[in-house]
């Protein structure tokens, strides 16, 4: 560190700055703050496919038979929900950071893997409820009948990402029980 463009701080604060707890690694906060990342972008990747795919049977739907569709719209609002859980998760990992030196590394890899696993479980439901959806919405134009069966798969497509969403919250609930960081004196 160069002492010049830290202004009126002392060589000996500095040297107290650079001595930190080894459980609390400057770097920490980069896994915590990634694991957001990773729940935010994953998750809207899937909702974005779902709205996407779903979206153009839906406008299908629209020409084929416009009485149907604002049933037929179910898929894309169920896709967009899944964003929503990224979002919540993303804004909980980056609540619980703390400046550096104040945020234990086990946090931070904990924090990871609940944004990964919140984004990643709804980057699959979008998959699955583009795919569902897409499907859905040209035989529901043809046939009323199945618009109950399309219903049924896309809660169980939808379910995907509630399951990632809570894995999320319980290791939100471990990283909150990580040690905690100790005032290193140099």
């Amino acid at each position: 560190i160069n002492a010049e463009y830290m202004g009126p701080v002392s060589r000996n604060t500095i040297n107290k700055m650079m001595i930190t707890d080894p459980l609390c690694p400057p770097y920490a906060n980069f896994f915590g703050h990634l694991g957001s990342a990773f729940a935010l972008g994953f998750a809207n990747f899937g909702a974005a496919y779902g709205t996407a795919k779903a979206g153009v049977a839906v406008a299908h739907l629209g020409i084929a038979a416009p009485h149907k569709v604002m049933r037929g719209i179910v898929p894309v609002v169920m896709a967009g929900i899944l964003g929503i859980y990224g979002l919540i998760v993303a804004v909980i990992i980056t609540g619980s950071t703390a400046p550096g030196g104040q945020y234990p590394a086990t946090k931070g890899f904990i924090h990871m893997g609940a944004g990964l696993s919140a984004g990643m479980a709804s980057l699959a439901a979008g998959y699955a409820i583009g795919i569902v959806g897409d499907s859905c919405c040209f035989a529901y134009a043809k046939m009323d009948k199945i618009f109950v069966a399309m219903i049924l798969m896309l809660i169980f497509s939808e379910a995907l990402g509630l399951y990632g969403l809570i894995v999320a919250l319980l290791l939100n609930n471990v990283a909150n029980r990580a040690p905690t960081c100790k005032a290193v004196e140099g």
